[in-house]
């Protein structure tokens, strides 16, 4: 993939109580000719809330608000709301994040999801919908949902570490289909453990799905699946080799060395736009004609 050339797009500002540490992980969705990016940012006191970017071309920053747009309100998530992923479905936008505290024993991690109506997202009016636990206390992340519904029910991807694995509900509260979808393979880029990136894109041919996979020395690298259109549990395609992996300084210095990580994609004009978080430090961007993702015939 080409990487933006003023990577990074977003950094932390120092001077800010709630993103002055860390910025990265941005979903992202397009409406209208803008890009919204929901970012990951973390302040003096390290607990992770959600805050919001815009751009016009996909690349350059427009606008860049002040306070955070989602923060911790539940006791599951009294540390942190971590790795947003955005969803829209009809009217909705419904977002996966991962619900965090680390002040109990065992430390908790687990899938969270929300929803707002599109308009008041656009419209800046941050009136969230009911949070909900799907799987309450099972330690769970890299949640995303499809962009449409399979015979009447959602689809969520997830992941039981250390593989990727398929829900369904008709009300997003109660899951069922568990299975494990993907699993990470022995002696290459994704040995280690695997997870969602950003929504899978619809295309003919299936769901262009993206996804992350960390090898024996537990770098951070990012690669293809296609998934069948009427049944997302059949994976019709799987890379061998990742489309990006850690190379350049900000994504091999920082909190976290040597990822690079995803939550967020959009596709404008037939190109395909990624965001990903360097080193867990900074937002970057990605972007590579859509069809040449796809795997050749």
């Amino acid at each position: 993939m080409n990487r933006f050339i003023h990577n990074p797009i977003l950094s932390p500002i120092s001077d800010s109580s709630w993103q002055s540490r860390s910025v990265f992980n941005a979903a992202a969705i397009y409406r209208d000719g803008l890009v919204y990016l929901v970012y990951r940012a973390q302040g003096k006191d390290n607990i992770s809330r959600l805050g919001l970017a815009t751009s016009n071309d996909g690349f350059t920053i427009k606008e860049r608000f002040d306070t955070p747009i989602f923060s911790p309100t539940q006791y599951a998530e009294r540390d942190g709301c971590e790795d947003p992923r955005l969803t829209l479905i009809d009217d909705q936008c419904y977002m996966a994040y991962t619900a965090f505290r680390n002040h109990d024993f065992p430390i908790i991690f687990q899938i969270a999801l929300t929803s707002i109506n599109i308009r008041d997202f656009v419209n800046h009016n941050w009136n969230w919908n009911e949070r909900i636990l799907p799987f309450p206390g099972v330690r769970n992340k890299d949640a995303v949902i499809l962009p449409n519904k399979i015979n009447g029910n959602y689809v969520m991807f997830h992941r039981i570490e250390p593989s990727i694995c398929i829900a369904y509900s008709e009300d997003l509260k109660t899951w069922h289909g568990f299975k494990s979808i993907m699993e990470p393979r022995d002696k290459m880029w994704d040995s280690l453990k695997i997870g969602a990136a950003g929504t899978p894109i619809e295309l003919n041919e299936g769901y262009l799905f993206i996804y992350h996979g960390v090898d024996a020395n537990k770098h951070y690298s990012l690669g293809v699946a296609l998934l069948d259109k009427t049944n997302p549990e059949n994976i019709l395609y799987r890379t061998d080799q990742p489309i990006l992996t850690p190379c350049k300084d900000y994504e091999c210095i920082g909190d976290v060395p040597n990822v690079v990580f995803s939550c967020g994609n959009v596709v404008i004009d037939d190109r395909f736009f990624l965001y990903y978080g360097g080193a867990d430090s900074v937002v970057c961007g990605a972007n590579y004609e859509l069809n040449e993702l796809l795997p050749k015939k």
